[in-house]
């Protein structure tokens, strides 16, 4: 590594960035090492070069970077104080907008980032029926930084076998997967915790996937489906059902994809796109588990919920509660979902032009989808997917994956579909030639690994 910046942020800071998302580790040789602004959807590196972003603030943003009107809902609440001494007045109002736009939430509590919002939300079911295992999806990757969540992936270490032990994990779409650990643990389950999706939506009967349509046409509402079913075995269980709407909240739908797919968590977590970019994230739901934290009810045994400084700080409120007015009077979501239909479309029909549709092509929601990468023999491929992401680069677009914000509109659609084509030339020659030919550096690595 002979990147100057790189090992100074290695040198000064574990893994060099506060995410292991943005690690070096997770990018192209030719990717920037460090981003100095960021406006609309383009980001600027420290010396002044322009990428047009579909990274998003690991998909934070989804209107996009220094949007002038949530801005100046933030200075508003700078100029106020920011932190008092007692709740603000935007912390009530930020209160009642989360509580009237999502149904299944009768309370809320703000927090800085999803990792505590969720393990708050184990907290309250372990506190609600007395019951310690959880039952976490393995296929949505991440939930949390705390130990009931990392004891349960390969990276165990600094976190005792008692702690791992009690979290075990289930299969997206795969029911008979969570109905065998309910008959496994018994009446000893505290709580299940998903995503509503991520790469495919719910099962309904036998179809799986995604309709691919830029409106979802799958009527979840007249149908048992997966997530309908995980629903009813915790309510007939008495498990508490946690729903993790960190992604899927404020994208798939302004009441969030349990609304999509008609369904009723007992818990709900909200962050990233909620206050674009903003660090804002929420642990919300039903009265029954959230008064739990409550300190009012006289010879009440008290749970220690969350009772963090800032995690009600004024600015990232102001924006939370701007960002949702401006999601409603845009039309936002639409406009992603319509989006991100057009960009599958379209780099689908010119992978197939090329004849490689089968090892390289787009799919998943239109609201938030993805791109597999396959390599001669058919398998995915780390060195393939870093082959791409590199030849994105050199067309001046950073797409280490598919967020979409607002601001994305067909100027940068179109140059989108440009940058892909040319890529996609680059990646067919790998496919035919060797990719030794044509990948500089070393491939991007998982971020769970048990070794560097």
């Amino acid at each position: 590594m002979n990147k100057k910046i790189t090992r100074k942020l290695l040198e000064l800071i574990p893994g060099g960035a506060h995410t292991y998302s943005r690690g070096f580790d997770q990018f192209p040789e030719n990717a920037p090492e460090i981003l100095k602004r960021g406006k609309g959807v383009y980001i600027y590196d420290n010396n002044g070069k322009k990428f047009l972003d579909y990274g998003m603030g690991l998909r934070s943003v989804n209107i996009g970077y220094a949007e002038k009107k949530i801005n100046q809902a933030a200075f508003r609440q700078i100029n106020y104080g920011n932190n008092l001494t007692r709740p603000s007045i935007v912390e009530l109002d930020a209160a009642k907008t989360l509580v009237k736009t999502i149904d299944s939430v009768d309370m809320v509590k703000f927090t800085k980032n999803g990792s505590t919002a969720v393990t708050a939300a184990v907290k309250l079911a372990r506190a609600y029926n007395g019951k310690k295992i959880i039952l976490r999806c393995i296929d949505h990757p991440f939930f949390s930084y705390d130990d009931w969540f990392i004891g349960s992936t390969v990276m165990k270490r600094g976190i005792p076998n008692e702690v791992s032990s009690l979290t075990d994990i289930f299969f997206y779409n795969d029911i008979k997967s969570l109905k065998k650990k309910i008959i496994q643990y018994k009446n000893k389950i505290s709580c299940v915790v998903l995503e509503p999706a991520a790469i495919e939506c719910p099962m309904i009967g036998n179809l799986s996937g995604c309709c691919g349509k830029k409106i979802c046409e799958r009527s979840f509402f007249n149908k048992k489906h997966f997530l309908k079913e995980v629903e009813e075995i915790c309510k007939d269980n008495r498990i508490v059902f946690i729903l993790d709407e960190m992604i899927t909240g404020f994208r798939w739908d302004i009441k969030g994809a349990q609304y999509l797919y008609n369904i009723d968590p007992d818990i709900s977590t909200f962050g990233k796109a909620m206050a674009n970019g903003f660090s804002v994230a929420a642990v919300s739901g039903k009265r029954k588990y959230m008064e739990l934290g409550s300190i009012e009810k006289k010879n009440s045994e008290r749970v220690f919920l969350l009772s963090t400084t800032h995690g009600a700080e004024m600015s990232g409120l102001g924006a939370f509660i701007e960002t949702v007015s401006f999601l409603k009077k845009n039309n936002v979501i639409k406009n992603n979902w319509n989006y991100g239909y057009q960009l599958v479309k379209t780099a689908n029909e010119i992978s197939k032009s090329l004849k490689i549709q089968n090892n390289f092509f787009f799919k998943g929601p239109a609201c938030s989808p993805y791109f597999v990468c396959k390599d001669p023999s058919g398998k995915v491929s780390l060195n393939f997917r870093t082959l791409f992401i590199q030849e994105m680069l050199k067309n001046k677009v950073l797409m280490p994956w598919v967020s979409i914000a607002y601001r994305h509109q067909t100027k940068e659609l179109n140059y989108t579909i440009k940058a892909i084509e040319n890529s996609l030339y680059v990646y067919k020659k790998a496919l035919n030639y060797g990719i030794k030919k044509y990948l500089v550096g070393s491939a991007i690595k998982p971020v769970f690994r048990k070794f560097n």
